[in-house]
């Protein structure tokens, strides 16, 4: 290869496949680029107004408090992929709280108790997997029924009364360190989302998700296992659902009935604000975890600055529409370009 051949296939000092690659890169987190700076300037805009906004233990403050919604908002991403909906994570969250706590009252183990309500999760994602797919029930229809099953049992199994959690050690699940100086709820987000963001981009099965999403019937003649993948979309959101359930008894050694009630719709939008359709398709890990750390963040600023908390609701709501608005703008400009 000449000099002259070499030069042309640099830019910059730098080759150009390299450049192209960065670029792809860029391009394809467009959005959540878009959502993490957006979240900085929350941040700023904030921290202006109240100074410890931007100290070290306001920012634990915040992911300690995303962990549980970041860990669902997953979950919820995979069925949202799929063209799916699950109204039922909330309840999941609740009744897997207080049936650990319950466990735990009868004499098990953490472990044991921490299993027991796992399973929650694992049943009602069965059933609504094997409603959508094999009964060909409509979504919204399956897990709003779930949702108000669950949530009910949330309140018989200890007759709507709060209960602390039995084993002392239980903390550790939330707050304990597998790895030196990360708490363990940072460590399973993070852990989770390399986890699903690799397996939707990189392993063939998780290019299932957005086929089915975009296609239910053109990926079934592709040849792609359409009712397994929705299946396990299912089943994924709502152990998903119990496992956040599980850190958030775990941090404050209490179950609520009540304890999901809001959860799943500030779920749905953190995949929403992250950049997902849900006509299905489209949607990221990263965004889901930003869309999640977005409204912690917009919690934690209303909270900070004084305003009433019942303006929180409206303020997420108007965040949603922005980002459905864009995401539609933009989509409208790349279809007219």
């Amino acid at each position: 290869m000449t000099e002259a051949t070499t030069q042309q296939t640099t830019h910059g000092g730098k080759p150009l496949p390299a450049i192209r690659q960065r670029e792809s890169v860029i391009g394809a987190y467009r959005t959540e680029i878009a959502i993490a700076a957006a979240i900085i300037v929350l941040m700023l805009a904030v921290g202006s107004q109240v100074p410890q906004a931007l100290s070290f233990g306001n920012f634990a403050n915040i992911t300690q408090a995303a962990a549980p919604l970041v860990i669902m908002s997953l979950g919820v991403l995979l069925v949202v992929i799929t063209g799916g909906i699950d109204l039922s994570v909330g309840s999941v969250f609740s009744l897997t709280g207080m049936v650990t706590a319950q466990a735990m009252a009868h004499g098990f183990g953490g472990v044991e108790a921490g299993l027991i309500g796992l399973s929650v999760g694992l049943v009602f994602g069965s059933i609504n997997g094997f409603l959508v797919t094999i009964a060909g029930l409509a979504p919204f229809v399956v897990t709003l029924i779930t949702f108000a099953v669950a949530g009910s049992l949330a309140f018989i199994v200890t007759n709507g009364r709060s209960m602390p959690i039995g084993d002392p050690d239980f903390w550790l699940l939330n707050s304990g360190s597998l790895i030196p100086g990360m708490p363990n709820y940072i460590l399973f987000c993070l852990a989770l989302l390399l986890i699903i963001e690799v397996f939707l981009k990189k392993v063939v099965a998780g290019r299932w998700f957005y086929a089915v999403g975009s296609s239910a019937p053109a990926a079934h003649l592709l040849g792609i296992p359409v009712k397994r993948t929705t299946f396990f979309a299912y089943v994924a959101s709502s152990t998903l659902a119990s496992f956040s359930g599980l850190l958030t008894i775990s941090y404050i050694l209490n179950a609520e009935s009540t304890a999901g009630s809001s959860l799943m719709l500030q779920a749905i939008a953190a995949v929403v604000i992250g950049g997902a359709s849900l006509l299905g398709g489209t949607g990221t890990a990263v965004g889901a975890v930003l869309g999640a750390l977005m409204i912690t963040v917009i919690q934690n600023g209303v909270n900070l600055i004084g305003i009433n908390s019942f303006w929180q609701g409206s303020v997420t709501g108007v965040a949603i529409l922005i980002a459905v608005l864009i995401d539609r703008f933009s989509k409208s400009r790349r279809g007219a370009g």
